[in-house]
């Protein structure tokens, strides 16, 4: 059966492996973004991107679970590397496939950390703005008291700040 599912597997490997390059340039280009002047119209573009390349991805990932699961193992590590020994077996080259899934796999990782990059600096710059908005708007951040039974309570303290 392998024979039929090694031509397939080599495809969508390659496949993979070039969205994958493509989600890696879409985080770098994300990064020197947020690092510069961020613009919203182009994060939300890459964003937009990201997404576009993710659904291609997962759609990789089904497609590979069903190839294991043709040759009737798991979807795992393990099922790639026993994959990989059929294919040895049954007199097949499995070495660009195995090479391919091994830079996959690294730039899998390597996405994985930029996009966290990215996401906390995001994080950062919407706090920075909803701050500054707090600011201009006269709201401060929340403001902890104590009531009458020594409970806490949070809320916003309101003061117009900017009249104009």
């Amino acid at each position: 059966m392998i024979e039929h599912t090694f031509p397939i597997a080599e495809q969508l490997m390659t496949n993979a492996l070039q969205l994958t390059q493509r989600l890696y340039q879409q985080l770098n280009q994300e990064a020197d973004c947020l690092i510069r002047t961020p613009q919203s119209d182009f994060i939300s573009a890459v964003a937009n991107n990201k997404r576009d390349l993710v659904a291609q991805l997962d759609l990789f990932n089904k497609q590979l679970e069903q190839i294991l699961a043709a040759e009737q193992l798991p979807h795992s590590q393990i099922g790639i590397n026993t994959y990989f020994q059929m294919a040895i077996i049954a007199n097949l080259s499995p070495d660009t496939l195995k090479a391919n899934w091994e830079q996959l796999m690294k730039l899998c990782a390597d996405c994985k950390h930029l996009n966290e990059q990215n996401g906390a600096s995001i994080e950062m710059l919407a706090r920075n703005n909803k701050r500054t908005l707090h600011i201009l708007k006269g709201k401060s951040e929340n403001v902890t008291s104590y009531g009458r039974d020594g409970s806490t309570i949070s809320e916003f303290q309101n003061s117009t700040l900017v009249s104009v």
